[in-house]
């Protein structure tokens, strides 16, 4: 089985009332731990990439690199996507590579080239069962650490988010309701009356953004109020920095694969953690 267009994942988790969690996975390593974890517990997942993570490969090789790893996990249900696609050339770049979704990030730019640059997206992607994912309002960072998101956030509005998926053609659409990219200073604070309201306005699955650190309650009750996918970035990131940092610390494993492989199941548990947490365990199939 090849990858699966992300849409008809989130659908499925719209109408049952569950999420995709959707995993950063910048390498073979972490696409194959992914995948390896969604295998065991029969979950749907989702492998990202954008621009912060195409300089270590290209989109092409990086397309390449995911299916051959896919291929090794035939039970696994999984969505490759561009996340956080900063030009229509990369998005097309994507589509060309195989990516089975889209993102096309024009969130910080006026409505109008917003939705025309989405509404350009959906008529490349469409003819090619490619699922869509825009922006709107933004979505800002939590940190200094991040390299998604711009500075500050601005919230989605409700009567602009049914203008603009109507206008857009966009299956699912990401949201920003007090998520920030990168680690909260301090509790994170949803607005769950906007979500509603944006769930009645768009009718489309939600996408919520810088999952990190927000807790399992308040996702669950996201999830019950239309988000449908969940991102996950940098817990992965600092997860694996903290412990290739701690063992080169105390002298081990200073040959680079076996610290990478060392790490490795603290990131599964990562995996499975959020898994459970967006209620996708056993609804692969």
């Amino acid at each position: 089985m090849g990858f699966i267009p992300m849409g008809a994942l989130m659908e499925r988790a719209y109408q049952k009332g569950y999420a995709i969690p959707a995993f950063c996975a910048w390498n073979a390593e972490v696409m194959a731990a992914t995948l390896r974890v969604a295998e065991r517990l029969e979950a749907p997942v989702i492998l990202m990439q954008g621009p912060g993570e195409f300089p270590v490969l290209e989109p092409g090789t990086m397309a390449s690199v995911a299916r051959a790893v896919l291929g090794r996990y035939t039970e696994a249900t999984a969505a490759l996507h561009l996340d956080h696609g900063d030009s229509l050339e990369l998005v097309r770049t994507c589509l060309d590579s195989g990516y089975s979704s889209v993102m096309l990030d024009f969130s910080t730019r006026s409505f109008e080239e917003n939705t025309e640059g989405l509404a350009k997206v959906v008529e490349l992607a469409r003819p090619l069962s490619v699922t869509v994912e825009g922006e709107l309002g933004h979505v800002g960072k939590a940190d200094t650490v991040s390299m998604e998101g711009p500075g500050a956030s601005s919230f989605t509005d409700p009567a602009l988010a049914q203008r603009f998926v109507e206008a857009t053609g966009v299956e699912v659409l990401a949201v920003s309701i007090g998520n920030k990219h990168g680690f909260y200073q301090g509790e994170p604070k949803l607005d769950f009356g906007l979500l509603a309201e944006l769930r009645d306005a768009a009718r489309v699955p939600l996408v919520l953004h810088g999952g990190t650190g927000i807790p399992p309650a308040d996702v669950e009750r996201a999830v019950s109020l239309g988000i449908a996918k969940v991102n996950v970035a940098s817990e992965l990131v600092h997860g694996l920095r903290s412990s290739l940092s701690s063992q080169w610390a105390a002298g081990r494993n200073l040959w680079t694969p076996g610290a990478i492989a060392e790490a490795m199941p603290s990131l599964e548990a990562t995996m499975e953690k959020w898994i459970r947490i967006t209620g996708a365990v056993g609804k692969a199939h």
